[in-house]
């Protein structure tokens, strides 16, 4: 079983340790470490079930084309590009929420290797064709989209 294990002399937050293993003293992973790691996961639990959804709801609209990932990938590359301005050129977001949005949200919303597993797919049917829009669309859109994520943050926030 896990425990937590509280420094007696200060019990902020910030000295709290986890221990590992039950009766493990020395080898303990600070909150400082912990806590950056908790908002990933969250952030990425929050993101793969987004992209699930996606993909689920994309699917209904096309069978045969991957129109799921293909958003997912744009999206979360337009998402990145406005977290990008807004925890680097307008420090606007904290450390803490952007390894939230982008590391975690947009790092389970996005998915290269769905990307690649679709791409074989295709390859393996003879569908070189959607293989190279799909490819191109993915690339260059996902690419375009980081962009015009940096551009709107920087409009909107000059706004």
């Amino acid at each position: 079983m896990h425990r937590l294990l509280i420094n007696k002399a200060d019990t902020s937050l910030s000295t709290m340790s986890v221990a590992v293993f039950p009766g493990q003293r020395n080898n303990t992973v600070s909150m400082k470490l912990f806590m950056p790691m908790l908002y990933v996961g969250i952030g990425g639990l929050i993101g793969s079930i987004l992209r699930y959804s996606m993909t689920i709801i994309m699917r209904n609209i096309s069978s045969t084309y991957p129109l799921g990932t293909l958003i997912s990938n744009v999206a979360g590359c337009f998402l990145i590009g406005i977290v990008t301005v807004f925890s680097s050129e307008i420090p606007l977001l904290s450390f803490e929420m952007r390894l939230f949005l982008a590391t975690g949200i947009c790092g389970g919303f996005t998915t290269l290797s769905s990307f690649v597993y679709e791409l074989a797919q295709f390859s393996r049917e003879s569908q070189y064709g959607l293989a190279t829009v799909y490819f191109c669309g993915t690339f260059f859109g996902s690419a375009l989209a980081f962009i015009a994520g940096i551009t709107a943050a920087r409009i909107f926030y000059k706004g």
